[in-house]
């Protein structure tokens, strides 16, 4: 066997043109998908930011809710009927909302403002500079330390500026697990004062963030949440529930998707019509080898052996080239937000291995077709 896999090597490689050819293809092939894939993996990923950065077990919402981003107030009544549910560990308010803040230098700026429950500041960030004890002082705020931190004209601690024509002064410097997906910085404060410096309606509560006392208890506190018209989604589930609507209710996850399928298409055309060119100028060479006695079988071994190292070939070169250009990315451009997950890997390999199977397919029936005396005779 090792012998005719050696022979298919050398007629494979014997061609520089059409090996490089199909090389190439593919590659370029495996680049754009995983390249697609991850543009819509990194999407999914920081729309889901804030439910990463919080870190909360269960989250209490409006039944109407679909992305983090677009809260809706709920009635204070509504905290303390969840925190007397049974299984319920402890309850806290979040507040998450927009305002304008105005810079030393006259600009303004649309921020994301999360206020944190006043008792436990649960839901906070990791802190870089300062004490987060220190969100307790006057007009104080913590600023995060992301790629959009700039744009808030890197404050230091002690810096002040103008929220909604209210003084605020950046007490701490802190980072998130997850960075945002609009390109809008993020201030951390308490619960009280971002109900103090924003515009809210007649109800004001975001989120309650629920800690069970075990797993075993979340059927319940969400039964008992259903009960009083609102739904309580785990991490997981709101993220799923995030991820459902950018995919399906955004032109975001169709458009990605499309190029996707376009970029298989592609390759499959050029690596088929390739391959099916190359086993066409090499018919007399198959039809030799089958004339000294090699089976179908083991044409077919060839054949597949020659799509395969091709097909493997090109996809490690394009999910190199896509990592690389991630990475060449990140580092000019911070807002980049494409990342390479197992699943886009794995979806790259199938189609690839389709393409292989496909292209395969043509070829082998066109050898089996080959008699050794029409080859000889000619």
């Amino acid at each position: 066997m090792f012998g005719i896999l050696r022979i298919a090597y050398k007629l494979l490689a014997n061609d520089r043109t059409k090996f490089t050819a199909l090389i190439v293809g593919i590659t370029f092939a495996v680049f754009l998908m995983v390249q697609m894939t991850a543009m819509f993996a990194g999407v999914l990923s920081r729309s889901s930011a804030t439910v990463y950065n919080v870190g909360a077990s269960i989250w209490v919402m409006d039944p109407a809710v679909q992305t983090v981003s677009n809260s809706i107030p709920m009635p204070d009544a509504v905290l303390d009927q969840v925190r007397s549910l049974p299984g319920v560990k402890f309850a806290v308010p979040l507040y998450s909302g927009g305002g304008l803040v105005k810079l030393a230098d006259g600009t303004y700026q649309a921020v994301t403002i999360m206020g944190l429950d006043d008792t436990t500041l649960f839901g906070r960030p990791q802190m870089l500079k300062g004490q987060i004890e220190d969100i307790y002082g006057e007009s104080g705020f913590i600023a995060v330390v992301d790629s959009e931190y700039t744009k808030l004209g890197s404050p230091k601690v002690g810096d002040e500026f103008e929220i909604n024509d209210n003084r605020a002064r950046i007490v701490g410097l802190a980072r998130v697990a997850s960075n945002g997906l609009f390109g809008v910085p993020s201030l951390y404060t308490t619960y009280s004062r971002a109900l103090q410096y924003l515009p809210n309606t007649r109800f004001t509560t975001s989120y309650i963030l629920v800690e069970p006392k075990s797993a075993a208890d979340i059927p319940a506190i969400r039964d008992g949440v259903a009960r009083i018209g609102y739904i309580a989604l785990t991490r997981d589930e709101f993220v799923s529930q995030i991820s459902h609507f950018y995919t399906f209710k955004t032109g975001i996850g169709t458009n990605l998707l499309m190029m996707s399928a376009i970029a298989f298409i592609v390759g499959l055309s050029i690596s088929g019509q390739t391959f099916y060119s190359f086993i066409l100028e090499n018919l007399e060479k198959f039809g030799a080898l089958k004339a000294i006695g090699m089976t179908s079988r083991e044409l077919i071994t060839m054949i597949l052996f020659q799509a395969g190292f091709v097909s493997l070939t090109g996809y490690g070169l394009g999910t190199g080239l896509c990592a690389t250009m991630i990475w060449l990315a990140r580092a000019r451009l911070p807002d980049y937000a494409s990342i390479i997950t197992a699943g886009n890997l794995l979806l790259a390999l199938g189609m690839v291995v389709v393409i292989a199977g496909v292209s395969s397919w043509f070829g082998v029936r066109r050898v089996l077709r080959i008699e050794p005396f029409d080859i000889f005779r000619g």
